[in-house]
């Protein structure tokens, strides 16, 4: 019987506090309801990733971080004199995909795709979110927390300016057309700030996490800075049918060895893993059944993101979904297993509707 993290203080959050409650904390399976918030859900995830191959704590933050890309210089201590309304038209405008684009996503599961955002567009991401979420977590990001992963969900409810880039056109039809889908609907925004000397993300694949009974679904990774190597991208495991090689290995919940089982087999197997650093603008796009990670921050600013993520529309919700997704009727509210998700808070992103 696998340890209990109560009694695993590997397993606990740096408060001493465990990071499963309840029913997660005392079964092995995850066949139950996420007990918590969706930040506790992170704390608990993070724990999950084998970090035996970083650099010790204290030493992740000190790693120079290189020059900024595109004239994102001084982008901790953001001056704008961003027109606003010219960044919404912008997330309104199609971005023109290439047959090839098209074809490398549904073989690889992933692309990176250059010039989604304007350098303006990604400057006024990042203030908006460095804001929220130093507002909501009552600190300072780029140094003032260290090694948490932060989060923050449905910003666009009450935020006007991230609604245009959570519902933008520009960004679900990117995601329609990679699927070859008519209409995509959102499934739920992420704020992410990964903190100096936070480690790495496990290795996964979100066909595992969301509760959606359908492949259909595409999760857009918006950086808001570049992201140099140092500062933990997102890693890719290609093709896209790697995930076939680690059906069995068995998910645990209270320690490592899913993270470590998945990279051994994906060692042995010399699966290609594309973990290049992202440019300002340039965002990926991932399958549900891509296996991605990312690596440890080890500089002295907070990597911040925006995820969006979109499922085809008609698809319903899992018959049982499980504590790995989260507070899930938080993003589907009023919708049973089984029903269509096509809540209030799922709009129809792609085509725009009248």
């Amino acid at each position: 019987m696998s340890q209990s993290p109560i009694d695993n203080p590997k397993h606990q959050n740096p408060g001493g506090q465990s990071v499963l409650v309840g029913e997660n904390a005392r079964r092995d399976d995850v066949d139950q309801a996420w007990e918590q918030d969706n930040q506790a859900w992170w704390d608990w995830y993070m724990t999950l990733a084998d970090n035996s191959d970083e650099p010790a704590a204290e030493q992740q933050a000190q790693e120079p971080q290189g020059p900024p890309a595109d004239g994102l210089d001084g982008i901790t201590d953001v001056d704008l004199g961003v027109d606003e309304a010219a960044v919404r038209v912008e997330l309104s405008v199609p971005y023109v995909l290439t047959a090839e684009q098209i074809d490398a996503f549904r073989t690889n599961g992933y692309i990176k795709l250059p010039g989604v955002l304007s350098p303006s567009a990604t400057r006024l991401l990042r203030r908006e979110i460095v804001g929220l979420l130093g507002d909501a977590f009552d600190t300072r990001l780029d140094g003032g927390t260290q090694g948490r992963f932060l989060s923050a969900e449905m910003a666009w409810r009450e935020h006007p300016l991230l609604r245009a880039y959570v519902l933008s056109p520009r960004i679900a039809k990117i995601c329609a057309d990679l699927l070859g889908v008519r209409g995509v609907r959102l499934y739920h925004d992420n704020l992410m700030s990964k903190e100096p000397g936070c480690g790495r993300t496990p290795w996964h694949y979100d066909a595992h996490h969301f509760p959606l009974a359908t492949n259909d679904v595409v999760t857009a990774w918006i950086p808001a800075q570049p992201i140099p190597r140092a500062m933990g991208p997102l890693r890719f495991a290609w093709p896209i049918d790697v995930y076939k090689l680690v059906e069995g290995v068995a998910f645990n919940k209270f320690d490592t060895s899913y993270d470590r089982g998945v990279a051994d087999v994906f060692r042995r197997n010399a699966v290609a893993v594309d973990d290049g650093a992202f440019d300002a603008g340039e965002v990926s796009f991932h399958h549900n059944l891509c296996f991605h990670s990312a690596g440890a921050n080890r500089t002295g600013q907070s990597r911040v993101v925006l995820a969006n993520t979109f499922f085809a529309d008609g698809a319903r919700v899992l018959d049982r979904p499980t504590m790995v997704s989260g507070d899930w009727e938080k993003f589907i509210p009023g919708v049973a297993p089984g029903d269509v998700a096509a809540s209030p808070l799922n709009p129809v992103c792609w085509p725009p509707q009248t």
